[in-house]
């Protein structure tokens, strides 16, 4: 199938208008028009190839929502006219110990990314949903519950999932008391999605100035990181801490204000963090860990969930040809707080 859509050809170009094939539908697959597609933090890194593994061209995007065009003959799930979504993920082993009891993001052989991967059978790199169409493996396919806003429902395939995945893991609920680092496009989903749980949330900045941002958001307070007052009357006032900042920085302030046995959770930043004093750990059996995205049964948990409690990102929708803007938009942190890409933008041709 021949489609249209915005890629990089290098580090340093800007996106442009790109033609390419996607491939010829397999017998378990699911063709879609893409309606909606976000446009998350990682889609400018892997465009400028700061991680240092980038493919081009390059089609970003893996916040994706659609409706169905066509199905494969082995399809059971899905049919045409259908509100789908696709997330970070398009493919995986399905045999390994991971997979088998859902956690496909976390994949023995490697999940396939749904843009800079390689398809599992034909090794060839995989375009994302900066474009008109997509194929998909059905299992990787989500289902878009009624009443979920499809235009701004993209930034949950992976904001939303990023942030929903930790609490799950930490068994948030109602009561627990809950700290969001950063007030982004991942953190302001943490506070929604916490406080949908029950949770009492407090956000954690270096200034006051968010602090009606936050509380707009449904939080019960906001504590400056920079007062040192503040931070000593915290300590050990969480059972959760969702750390979002996505750049370098110290989180070694930020472990005494967990309590006995709690959690401080990188979901953020990708890269190397400054040494950290071990004493708050060993004193009070304190945490610092990772999470990724969840698997695909806990992102349809994640989007039936948004669904029940009406939770849905702070959108600013775009056209697709202003996403070199928007990239140097989010660069300044100009948005509040998730672009999304209306995709009747591109008409029938880049």
């Amino acid at each position: 199938m021949q489609t249209f859509g915005y890629a990089a050809q290098s580090a340093g170009v800007p996106l442009a208008p790109f033609t390419f094939q996607r491939r010829a539908l397999r017998a378990n697959d699911v063709a879609m028009e893409i309606l909606y597609c976000g446009v998350c933090h990682s889609d400018l890194h892997q465009a400028r190839n700061d991680w240092g593994a980038s493919r081009y061209p390059m089609v970003p995007g893996h916040e994706i929502v659609g409706r169905v065009t066509a199905v494969g003959p082995e399809v059971k799930q899905y049919k045409v006219g259908d509100s789908v979504a696709v997330g970070c993920m398009v493919d995986s082993c399905q045999v390994c110990d991971q997979c088998r009891k859902g956690e496909e993001q976390m994949c023995r052989e490697h999940n396939t990314q749904t843009y800079n991967g390689l398809d599992r059978i034909t090794r060839e790199v995989t375009y994302g949903g900066y474009s008109k169409h997509l194929v998909v493996r059905e299992e990787f396919v989500l289902r878009v519950p009624e009443g979920l806003d499809l235009a701004k429902a993209a930034p949950l395939l992976c904001a939303g999932i990023t942030t929903y995945s930790p609490l799950r893991t930490w068994n948030v609920g109602p009561g627990s008391r809950v700290g969001v680092i950063g007030l982004g496009g991942l953190g302001h989903m943490a506070v929604k999605l916490a406080v949908g749980m029950g949770a009492k949330v407090t956000v954690l900045s270096r200034s006051a100035d968010k602090r009606a941002d936050a509380l707009a958001l449904g939080a019960d307070a906001l504590l400056v990181s920079s007062d040192p007052q503040a931070m000593a009357r915290a300590q050990s006032s969480f059972d959760l801490i969702i750390d979002t900042i996505p750049v370098r920085h110290d989180v070694s302030p930020y472990m005494p204000l967990l309590d006995i046995d709690c959690t401080l959770v990188i979901v953020g930043q990708v890269g190397p963090i400054d040494e950290q004093l071990t004493l708050p750990m060993l004193l009070g059996r304190r945490r610092l860990a990772g999470s990724p995205i969840g698997g695909i049964a806990q992102t349809q948990e994640m989007l039936d969930f948004c669904a029940r409690k009406n939770i849905l990102p702070d959108c600013e929708m775009i056209a697709m040809q202003d996403i070199n803007q928007a990239f140097e938009r989010m660069e300044r942190a100009d948005v509040r707080y998730r672009f999304v890409i209306d995709m009747a933008s591109l008409g029938s041709g880049a």
